[in-house]
Parts: structure tokens; C-alpha cells; sequence
């Protein structure tokens, strides 16, 4: 499988000093409390704010706020009509400014992996016994955290812009 992206090196390099510590903040948040909190979703748009124009032209940077914008209300319906948590629908919105446009696809593949992933990671345990008895009996009535699937999907497309990026 080709993940291919056209973030640049450059870009990848300025955003993912920021973006990892607030994705591992949304995974323990979301796994601990089961909840992304607006201000976990703030700071990580408020890196783009700040970030944004050293990494793009300013045109592009215009932009990016169309994708924060679509996938918002995308994600405030699958909130209301299909159970997505509102962090989530937030989080993904708060994460869409830093993909470009012709990495969508790439981003897709890369969240389905990782979701598939991090279901079996979350959801197996729950079916053996001597671990069920250990305290996942909260978690298996708890609803699945998207937010530990959404997260790490922005630091790999980001490690994917640094390792294979453009100039």
C-alpha cells in the first residue's frame, strides 16, 4: 500500500512539534475520562492559527479553513444522527486545516488503519475473562473513544510528510 502525501517536509516539521503532545493529551483524555475537552480542540486549532502562515503560502492557509469548516458540520450531523461523540466531530474539525486537500484519501486509509487497530486493541481484551475481571468491566459499557484513532492519524500523516514530503 502506497501512502503518499504532498505535505511538504517543511510543513510536517512545523505542525508536529505541536500536534503531538495535544494528540497524546486527546488519547488519555478520551481513554481516562471519555471526553475531548474544547480546550484539547482550541489549542490544537490555535496551532494552526499561529503556525499556519510560517508553514504556506497565504492562499493555501485561506484555505485550510474551508476544511476546518466542512468537516465541522459533517461532524456535528454524524454527531447528532449517528452517536459520534461532539469531541470527536471537534477534534476531527480542529485536525482538518493541517492535511492538504490532495492528502484526504491518504488521511481516510491512514484513520481506518488505525481505527481497525485501535478497536481490536481496545475492544479484544474485553472478551478475556481474567482481564475483564481486572476492571475493563466500565469500559465494555463505555462507548469506543474515536479519539485515540482520530489523534494518532494526524502525527502519522505529519511523520508521513516528514519522511516522504516534498521540498
Amino acid at each position: 500500500m502506497n501512502l503518499e502525501v504532498t505535505l511538504t517536509a517543511m510543513q510536517a516539521w512545523i505542525f508536529l512539534p505541536l500536534a503531538l503532545p495535544i494528540a497524546l493529551w486527546a488519547c488519555y483524555t478520551d481513554i481516562t475520562e471519555f471526553k475531548i475537552k474544547n480546550v484539547t480542540v482550541l489549542a490544537l486549532l490555535a496551532g494552526f492559527i499561529v503556525l499556519g502562515p510560517f508553514a504556506m503560502g497565504w492562499d493555501e492557509y485561506a484555505w485550510r479553513f474551508a476544511h476546518f469548516g466542512v468537516v465541522l458540520a459533517v461532524g456535528f450531523v454524524l454527531s447528532a444522527g449517528m452517536g459520534i461523540g461532539a469531541g470527536d466531530a471537534k477534534f476531527a474539525a480542529a485536525m482538518a486545516p493541517f492535511v492538504a486537500l490532495p492528502d484526504v484519501g491518504t488521511v481516510l486509509v491512514v484513520w481506518t488503519l488505525v481505527t481497525l487497530t485501535t478497536v481490536l486493541l481496545y475492544a479484544v481484551p474485553r472478551f478475556i475473562p481474567m482481564v475483564a475481571n481486572v476492571g475493563i468491566r466500565r469500559a465494555a459499557k463505555m462507548p469506543f473513544p474515536f479519539g485515540i484513532a482520530l489523534a494518532p492519524t494526524l502525527v502519522i500523516y505529519l511523520v508521513l510528510g516528514i519522511t516522504q514530503g516534498g521540498a
